[in-house]
Order: structure tokens, then sequence, then C-alpha cells
């Protein structure tokens, strides 16, 4: 293989890494678990699952809610 074609396939497996730790737990923390595991043979479902608002008592939704309880008691004190 030729020089170019291991630079490419170095770059795409680093994107791919990189998807993976962030877009990837994103789409898991909001809720999406379907998007998340067919994003490991199709990644730009991931994007779709990250981009999606949050399920209902998802990880991502409970944290959102508790930031907001405790920016609202800084506030009215």
């Amino acid at each position: 293989m030729p020089v170019i074609g291991w630079f490419f396939w170095s770059v795409f497996f680093i994107f791919y890494v990189m998807c993976l730790f962030t877009v990837c737990l994103y789409t898991f923390r909001k809720g999406h678990i379907v998007l998340g595991i067919i994003g490991i043979f199709f990644p730009f479902l991931w994007l779709i699952g990250a981009v999606l608002p949050a399920k209902p008592g998802s990880q991502f939704e409970v944290d959102q809610q508790m930031r907001m309880q405790e920016q609202i008691e800084q506030m009215t004190r």
C-alpha cells in the first residue's frame, strides 16, 4: 500500500476513535441507544443522535435539570 493510503487510513481511524469517545457517548447519554449501536457501523447516526433532543429521564436530561435548578437557586439568593 502506498504511503498516501496509509496516511488516509490513519486519519480516518483517528477521526473514528475521536467520534467514538465524543459524539457516540453524547448520543448514549441523551438516551438514543439504538442510534448509538447502529452508529458503530454508520457513524453519521451518532451525529443525528447527538442533535436530537434528549429522551425524558435520560442521564443528559437529568444532569441538565440539576444544573438549571442550581442556577435558579444561585439567582434567588
